[in-house]
Parts: structure tokens; C-alpha cells; sequence
């Protein structure tokens, strides 16, 4: 078989067919119809969703694998070297949040150990007191 249907990409990528028909509605995998109006998907379609899931699973967001994939030429299907230019572009984003996980993590240890979850100094719920520039009362914290 030349094309795969989306049920066979699904099943071949490991990602539900709902999520296929996502990724092609934002751009990222692309199909043909057939007279049907059935979607048929390359075989090059297994690696775009490939390199979705693994830059999602680096904590990219849709819209950053989105703007890497209109990088590339004609829809070209990323390769190894297009993997490795843009993982070395990625690297800085990727510390920084790495650099915010750690710092978390660190806070959430202090507020173990202290238990006042105080929204006037918890630096975890509240750090440097950000709740005060909304004034006095009852305030709702970010998530």
C-alpha cells in the first residue's frame, strides 16, 4: 500500500486518529482525499507525527513544532539533520525551563517543611508577595 489510511497512521504513529485529524487541521501532517473524501496520509506523514510527539515530549509547545515545520522546505519531512538544528536552537528555551523546574522544586521542598501555605509568604503559592499589588481581601492566585 503507497498511502496509509488514517487509521493505519494512527495505529503505526501510536496516536489516535483524533489527534491525526488535530495535527492536520493546525497544519502540521497533511493528507490527500480520495473521491471518496477519505484521508490518505505518505508514509513521510509516520515521521512528521514521530517529530511531533518527540518535541512535545520535551515540552515544546504545537505552535513552536509548528513554526520548525514551516521552516522547512516544500513540507519536507524533518530529518536527522533538521532534528539536530533544531534541538541546538531549542537548547536555551529548554534550560531555562529546566532552570524554573529546579527552582520549583526547590520552593516546594521550603514549603514541606515549613506547612503555613501563608499567602502573604509562601514562596511557593505566593512568591515575593505578588498577592499584595492586588490590594487587600480575599485574591485569587494564578494557577
Amino acid at each position: 500500500m503507497s498511502e496509509l489510511t488514517i487509521g493505519h497512521l494512527a495505529e503505526r504513529s501510536g496516536v489516535a486518529t483524533s489527534t491525526i485529524r488535530f495535527y492536520e487541521a493546525r497544519g502540521l501532517v497533511h493528507s490527500r482525499r480520495t473521491t471518496g473524501n477519505q484521508r490518505r496520509y505518505e508514509h513521510s506523514e509516520l515521521r512528521r507525527v514521530a517529530f511531533i510527539r518527540a518535541a512535545q515530549r520535551v515540552g515544546l509547545s504545537l505552535d513552536e513544532v509548528a513554526e520548525a515545520l514551516a521552516a522547512l522546505p516544500d513540507r519536507r519531512t524533518p530529518t536527522k539533520a533538521d532534528w539536530h538544528r533544531l534541538s541546538k536552537a531549542w537548547r536555551p528555551r529548554l534550560d531555562e525551563q529546566i532552570r524554573r523546574i529546579e527552582l520549583l522544586r526547590e520552593r516546594l521542598d521550603g514549603c514541606i517543611g515549613c506547612g503555613c501555605l501563608s499567602l502573604r509568604s509562601c514562596a511557593l503559592h505566593n512568591p515575593g508577595d505578588e498577592a499584595a499589588e492586588r490590594g487587600t481581601g480575599a485574591v485569587r492566585l494564578e494557577p
